[in-house]
């Protein structure tokens, strides 16, 4: 199919599920933030997995191609997987600047990092179970959550994010033989530490990905649109992806209104390329969409082109979403009928 559509990863979560006021007035948390949640613990598994159910539901009654679980279970999109690893200490946080330089509550690296049990399966296969559509699912990248890490056992941070490449790669192996289609790997710190990022970061992505066979991606984005509002005009670090072993590259265009002659140094990666402004609550029309994929077409093939929000809707109200989601796949379809024709 030409321009599949999906999400990036995050569909908002219900407000009678996490306290979206407080979860909109701070940092992503690296930590754990359980103090979210709205439900008792004793009836929040039930609660997340009915909040899934919904978010499912959601992506397929607006037309997506691709469905995700909408990472409905996580307070952010990194700090599930990244306290549950051996080594990691979270009862004594440390701290690291956040993108924008805000200093962060962050996971302390105190030993060897181990991936104890799989951390995403679960939600996996209640995807899987509950979508006859292709899916996906996300994991943190090994790169971010060394940056997002206060490292005091590795001898340096390139260290410390190879230790997280062999527990993301467990990770993704046990995911596709759950029956993923799809895992993404979320970088957006490649971007924000564009000098580290040239020295390491496509090492520690392909260690992570090293013998794992399903179709797998890279995010990488200028920060949640809620969050951090200033977007340049291109990235400080794209290209050099062209070297990684990912098959897809997720970028964000619309907000930053991206200059796409860069997409042309990614030869042979199918991009995921982010289309919905995600900085205005207010639904975009089909055709203001479409335009945006067509500054892409000169650069990358129309075969190679995956239709997305430039990053996770998490911070979006759901009415939004949905709208932009419904606009998203009828854009799709616009821009199939024109190729036809």
């Amino acid at each position: 199919m030409l321009f599949p559509t999906s999400l990036v990863g995050s569909y908002p979560q219900p407000e009678w599920l996490i306290d979206r006021e407080r979860l909109a007035a701070r940092f992503p948390p690296r930590v754990r933030a359980t103090e979210l949640w709205r439900v008792d613990p004793k009836h929040l598994d039930q609660a997340q997995r009915d909040a899934t159910l919904l978010a499912i539901r959601s992506q397929e009654q607006a037309g997506l191609d691709i469905i995700t679980d909408g990472e409905i279970r996580r307070e952010s999109y990194s700090n599930a997987f990244a306290t549950a690893l051996d080594g990691v200490g979270v009862d004594n946080p440390g701290t690291a600047p956040d993108r924008s330089g805000h200093p962060n509550p962050v996971p302390r690296i105190t030993g060897p990092i181990r991936r104890r049990h799989a951390v995403c399966v679960d939600d996996l296969r209640f995807l899987r179970a509950h979508t006859d559509r292709t899916v996906k699912i996300t994991v943190p990248g090994p790169f971010t959550m060394a940056q997002q890490a206060q490292n005091d056992y590795y001898s340096s941070r390139e260290a410390a994010a190879l230790g997280y490449a062999a527990a993301v790669n467990a990770e993704l192996a046990d995911l596709f033989a759950a029956g993923a289609d799809i895992v993404q790997l979320d970088e957006p710190y490649l971007q924000a530490r564009p000098e580290e990022a040239k020295k390491y970061g496509v090492k520690a992505v392909n260690a992570a990905l090293d013998g794992i066979t399903g179709t797998t991606a890279v995010h990488l984005c200028f920060g949640y649109a809620a969050i951090i509002h200033d977007r340049p005009s291109g990235y400080s670090f794209l290209p050099e992806l062209a070297a990684c072993s990912a098959d897809q590259i997720s970028i964000e265009t619309a907000q930053s209104r991206l200059d796409c002659s860069v997409l042309a140094e990614l030869a042979g990666k199918t991009i995921i390329l982010g289309v919905i402004d995600l900085s205005d609550v207010k639904v975009e029309t089909p055709a203001v969409i479409a335009d945006r994929v067509r500054r892409a077409l000169p650069h990358v093939s129309a075969g190679r082109i995956v239709l997305a929000p430039d990053c996770g809707m998490k911070y979006l109200p759901r009415e939004s979403a949905d709208g932009k989601l419904v606009a998203m796949t009828q854009a799709a379809e616009q821009l199939r009928q024109e190729l036809a024709a």
